[in-house]
């Protein structure tokens, strides 16, 4: 036995042990946040254990019905169920894990490393770890009962080593032996997902002496299943002396064999493993948002992932369009992965054969209609603005140049799917939309942009998110239009990737008409200005041939006064709208403010120094703004999107974080070259001394770095001609 590593850790909110055992639950239960090339983890069965008496030779448990039976006493039948048993009147094939869902992950802020700061971890009651969702049918059964029977016979026929060091100590008494365990059978998925690359694990937690083991499982050509002794590893929680300790122990780090994926280097989980470990351990904020995946089955899910990335990966290098491509291609192709797992799991739970239609309304670049439809789904996609990228797909690909305006004739009667994905002002109306085109139809939004029915969404509750606030009201929406609303967390690189599902309704189709009255009442409750069309006559759109009446006489009007859908041409609204001698005045005036009133130079002929050049001092924004002019912040807001706006594009010379702003210290900067990603740095050399330095002309210091590291000219001398231009930014 050898410490790979141990980490002291600061305890200021007294969040110890229970926050040390909320961390372990990410850990044991979302190992992606930590380890980026795993795809996720599965917990297969739970079960309580004691730690076996030295010399013990407990009795093989039967798995049979008498043991189911002996199970649902003990445990009750829904307890039966996260063992991985049946009851004795179940059947074979995928049970639902939406009972077994406890949200303790967390979600990420930007991407990848910072996964696990944005979301933060649920508070475990009572320090014990949480359950995850179970799911099957990805690889054949283990009975973890038997498995764990059979490890607890080896370690009380003689193992003491091994005894001792789940016990955490030197020794195992006898009274310590029969404190219980909490044993927990995982499948860990790599994002490589081959069956012969995924990895199960007996996961033995002990609450009372705070350790957890894992020790990693391996079955033979005879199909006998053994724990792998060579990477067995345990995490500890240690207090001594007022301070707490966690440390990452290994069993026989002779023997450890590192496959770089699901087992890494013992250097990897002492030092990275430990410090997030560490981290979370002391973070208290609860997650606001479902564990990632939790809809869906994770394996399946890596399966549809990598497919579609292989196929689809060379969209990236033909992107017309001015938007990053790597995000909007890896995006859309991680959320068709998801919606075509949703739905081959759909179909099999309805026992149909036919692939779902869909319409994505609001389709923007229209990949994800294109994902979907090469793949076998009839459907659409609708946007106001066509693409330049349409032109690529091909017509099996259908995109549609139409403004959707809520009303009785922009109904899909005979559609299976609506999909919003980032659809702005529409996506309220969607789950209405679906609501209205027919009772089997379904919703899958991915909400962004906060709109409300009509004009922006207005936060109403302080305690929350504004994005929390948002989702609870689309999930309001759904409900008040009589879907069960289920939220999951997508995995795609944006921050906004909670999306809502109405799968199915709360009604029966005889309560329709009463159903289409409330959700009249309901969305004129949300708009205060004039009263709102008379519900339908039926549940059916007007003029819709299961329709029991003629059409409505205002059909071609709105469902509600006063929505507009987005103009066909995007209204630009950056620096670029404004004159170029009011921004610099803007400029100017917030810099001199900033530098506490020193008179700026209308031209500069030197650089600072470290010891003379004078950065100023820090001002909010709200601080800067009550300096401006109203009607200079009125014409900021108006044509700019505000102060923020302007000063954030105004990089070279201001710095805003935290809604605060400050003049930049191009010292402090790092080099573009180990800032920006490869395909980045030819724009940036492009770029290079084609911009007079703001500080050379107008600090009174000057430019803090000399010219040859400056990347702006100092003086019409060292100007060099501008790239081309590349055009606007379109939305998606």
């Amino acid at each position: 036995m050898a410490e790979a590593g141990r980490v002291a850790v600061r305890d200021p909110g007294a969040l110890l042990p229970d926050g040390f055992w909320a961390a372990v639950a990410v850990w044991l239960e979302r190992p992606q946040v930590a380890n980026k090339r795993l795809c996720g983890a599965r917990l297969e069965a739970r079960r309580s254990a004691a730690l076996p008496r030295s010399g013990a030779r407990s009795p093989r448990q039967s798995t049979g019905p008498k043991r189911e039976k002996q199970a649902a006493a003990e445990h009750g039948p829904e307890e039966v169920r996260l063992l991985g048993q049946h009851p004795p009147e179940a059947g074979p094939g995928p049970r639902s894990s939406a009972g077994l869902e406890e949200s303790q992950g967390r979600r990420p802020q930007g991407e990848d490393e910072r996964e696990a700061a944005a979301a933060p971890l649920l508070a475990v009651a009572a320090g014990r770890p949480s359950k995850a969702g179970v799911r099957e049918g990805d690889l054949p059964a283990w009975d973890l009962d038997s498995l764990w029977d059979d490890f607890s016979r080896s370690l009380g026929g003689g193992n003491q080593e091994m005894l001792a060091f789940l016990a955490g100590s030197g020794a195992v008494s006898q009274s310590e032996a029969q404190h219980q365990l909490d044993v927990v059978l995982r499948t860990v998925i790599p994002k490589r997902n081959l069956l012969s690359t995924l990895r199960r694990e007996i996961v033995v937690q002990d609450v009372l002496n705070g350790t957890v083991t894992f020790l990693p499982l391996e079955e033979d050509d005879k199909g006998n299943v053994n724990v792998q002794l060579s990477n067995v590893y345990q995490i500890q929680l240690r207090h001594s002396a007022e301070e707490w300790f966690i440390s990452v122990l290994i069993f026989c780090p002779e023997r450890w064999h590192s496959d770089g994926i699901v087992y890494p280097k013992l250097t990897w989980l002492g030092e990275e493993l430990l410090a997030k470990l560490a981290r979370w351990a002391v973070e208290s904020r609860k997650s606001e948002f479902k564990s990632t995946l939790s809809l869906v089955s994770m394996v399946k899910y890596s399966e549809v992932y990598q497919e579609l990335k292989d196929k689809y990966k060379d969209m990236v290098k033909v992107w017309p369009e001015v938007t990053d491509p790597e995000k909007f291609v890896y995006e859309d192709v991680a959320i068709a992965s998801y919606l075509l797992v949703l739905w081959e799991e759909e179909r099999a739970e309805r026992g149909v054969a036919a692939k779902q239609s869909f319409v994505d309304l609001g389709c923007g670049n229209g990949l994800l209609v294109h994902i979907l439809s090469s793949e076998g789904h009839p459907g659409r996609g609708i946007d106001v603005r066509r693409r330049k990228i349409w032109d690529m797909y091909g017509p099996q690909t259908r995109l549609e140049e139409v403004a959707i305006t809520p009303n009785d004739r922009t109904l899909f009667p005979d559609v299976d799917w609506l999909i919003g994905n980032h659809s702005d002002e529409l996506t309220p109306w969607i789950p209405v939309i679906a609501a209205r085109s027919s009772y089997s139809c379904r919703f899958f939004v991915l909400p962004c942009c906060f709109f409300d029915f009509v004009g922006r969404h207005c936060r109403r509750q302080s305690g929350k998110t504004q994005y929390r606030g948002y989702l609870d009201f689309i999930s309001e929406v759904g409900s008040a239009c009589g879907f069960r609303v289920e939220e999951d967390c997508l995995r795609i690189p944006s921050t906004r990737r909670v999306c809502l599902l109405g799968k199915s309704r709360t009604y029966p189709p005889a309560g329709e008409v009463s159903m289409d009255a409330q959700r009249t009442r309901y969305i004129n409750s949300r708009q205060g200005q004039g009263p709102a069309p008379p519900p339908r006559s039926t549940g059916q759109p007007s003029g819709h041939p299961d329709s029991q009446g003629p059409p409505d006489a205002g059909a071609d009007g709105p469902w509600l006064s006063g929505f507009r859908p987005r103009e066909r041409a995007e209204r630009v609204r950056n620096c670029a709208s404004l004159p170029r001698e009011f921004v610099d005045a803007v400029v100017l005036q917030v810099a001199q403010l900033l530098l506490g009133g020193k008179r700026l130079n209308t031209g500069g002929s030197r650089s600072g120094t470290a010891g003379t050049w004078s950065r100023g001092e820090s001002l909010s924004l709200a601080e800067v703004a009550g300096q401006l002019g109203g009607e200079a912040l009125q014409r900021l807001r108006r044509e700019c999107g505000g102060l923020q706006t302007l000063l954030r594009s105004n990089r070279q010379v201001f710095e805003v974080l935290q809604g605060r702003v400050r003049i930049r210290d191009w010292r402090q900067e790092t080099p573009l070259q180990e800032r920006q990603p490869e395909a980045r740095r030819r724009v940036s050399s492009e770029a290079f001394k084609t911009r007079l330095c703001w500080f050379f002309l107008h600090h009174p210091d000057g430019c803090v770095l000399p010219a040859d590291r400056c990347p702006f000219a100092h003086g019409p001398g060292e100007l060099r001609p501008p790239p081309a231009a590349r055009g606007s930014r379109p939305r998606r």
